[in-house]
């Protein structure tokens, strides 16, 4: 079985190295400022496209938290003299796929179609469409305010999403980041129309939008598609500016709840999508906590105590520092001696670092799953969003397997020593043991 695994990662890394080579990244600028990031591929009939700006939840204000999550939701529900269900129905119609997606920094819209004239530009007219005239119809946005509203109560009143927003508001405190990406119910509830037409013309200009294309078309057609989608959004620069994450207030919240299990949840301000440590952190959190049963928390928790059926710690790359944290779920009576646990295994893998064999197995798991990443255009997609908006080198993707490759034990050891200190993580218990 070793023999077989080993020709299977070799083969994939051929294969990837070979993928590379042959779907280069272009890079340009619409006449409008848009940024263009294309990868030809004629293997299928098929075109992707996403258009994403800086208009995450990170660009609202306190005072209007949700506005950025209810503008880009209206966007496709009433567009350019056509009704939400005109919309559905025109995409429908030529079997293209429209999308949408948001978080702390970004928001955007996505579209799959065929490649051929009449399914692609009806798509593509949809698209435009919705990016650059949306109306926000009064009715509509009343309507899905009060749906917000409704599934952001029923969310309160679950552990885990509780222990989630709990923990990155001890996290980021007033940073933009510490906001609910769906805004409070408070907020929301004060929000006019008004006030999404406003956020839109600030934060869907031009000069903020990063368009990516991948699919069957070459760079002529791909540079006419980006202009038609970018020609007529708002003019202006976009305030992109977050303010830099500081240390949070130590502290642990335990906070009971119905529930039969506890969710522990603890965090630290973690990695910036461009930082000089990215590489060392991530091979190193796969050993700590993000490569499954292969991990020393899931090895000390799970399977030697068997406190809990699943942990994991992870990093999220933001603008700024994205936060670095731990989760499980675990037995009340359990949580106090679950989160012990797990804080010691954090303290002596910071301390100590990871083993030599720790390291040639991670890396060898990551290098060897890269490949399954990017087999397909819908995942290559996903990268080249990454990389225009957060301005990565067109070699990213070539530069990931070599990079993890080099990665020593030292470099871990002193990329956590430096970057994660466990003094002064945050810490969420939700349904906490009740004391005897």
């Amino acid at each position: 079985m070793q023999v077989v695994r080993f020709l299977f990662i070799t083969l994939f890394s051929i294969y990837s190295q070979w993928a590379f080579a042959t779907l280069p990244i272009q890079h340009w600028q619409t006449s409008s400022g848009a940024r263009v990031y294309f990868v030809e591929s004629r293997d299928l009939p098929m075109l992707d496209i996403s258009v994403d700006f800086s208009a995450g939840s990170s660009a609202d204000t306190p005072e209007k938290s949700g506005c950025a999550s209810l503008t880009w939701h209206l966007l496709s529900l009433g567009a350019g003299g056509l009704s939400e269900d005109k919309i559905s129905k025109a995409i429908a119609d030529v079997g293209a796929q429209l999308g949408a997606h948001f978080d702390r920094d970004r928001a955007g819209m996505s579209l799959r179609t065929l490649s051929s004239k009449r399914e692609r530009n009806q798509a593509l007219d949809i698209l435009s469409k919705v990016l650059q005239h949306p109306e926000f119809p009064e009715n509509t946005m009343k309507r899905e305010r009060a749906r917000m509203i409704a599934r952001l109560k029923e969310a309160e009143t679950k552990p885990g999403y509780i222990a989630k927003r709990t923990l990155m508001k001890m996290l980021y405190g007033n940073h933009p980041y510490g906001l609910r990406s769906s805004g409070e119910v408070a907020t929301l509830n004060i929000l006019q129309r008004r006030d999404l037409v406003d956020f839109y013309q600030s934060h869907y200009v031009a000069t903020n939008a990063v368009v990516s294309i991948m699919g069957d078309v070459n760079r002529t057609e791909a540079a006419a598609i980006a202009e038609v989608l970018s020609k007529d959004l708002p003019q202006g620069k976009a305030d992109n500016n977050l303010p830099p994450v500081v240390k949070p207030v130590v502290g642990i919240k335990r906070i009971t709840h119905p529930a039969t299990q506890s969710h522990i949840m603890l965090a630290y301000p973690g990695l910036q999508r461009d930082d000089p440590d990215y590489y060392p952190l991530l091979v190193g959190n796969y050993i700590l906590g993000g490569g499954g049963f292969a991990s020393r928390l899931m090895e000390e928790i799970r399977q030697k105590r068997g406190l809990a059926y699943s942990i994991r710690s992870s990093f999220f790359p933001l603008k700024q520092a994205g936060p670095f944290q731990i989760g499980l779920q675990t037995k009340k009576e359990q949580s106090e001696e679950a989160l012990m646990i797990t804080q010691k295994v954090l303290v002596d893998f910071i301390a100590g670092g990871p083993t030599q064999k720790e390291l040639t197995a991670a890396r060898g798991n990551i290098i060897g799953g890269f490949p399954l990443r990017i087999d397909s255009n819908k995942k290559i997609m996903g990268y080249l969003g990454v990389i225009g908006f957060y301005d990565l080198p067109l070699t990213y993707l070539d530069d990931y397997v070599k990079a993890v490759d080099k990665v020593t034990v030292e470099q871990i050891k002193e990329a956590f020593q430096r970057r994660i200190h466990p003094e002064g993580m945050v810490t969420v218990v939700v349904g906490a043991a009740e004391e005897k």
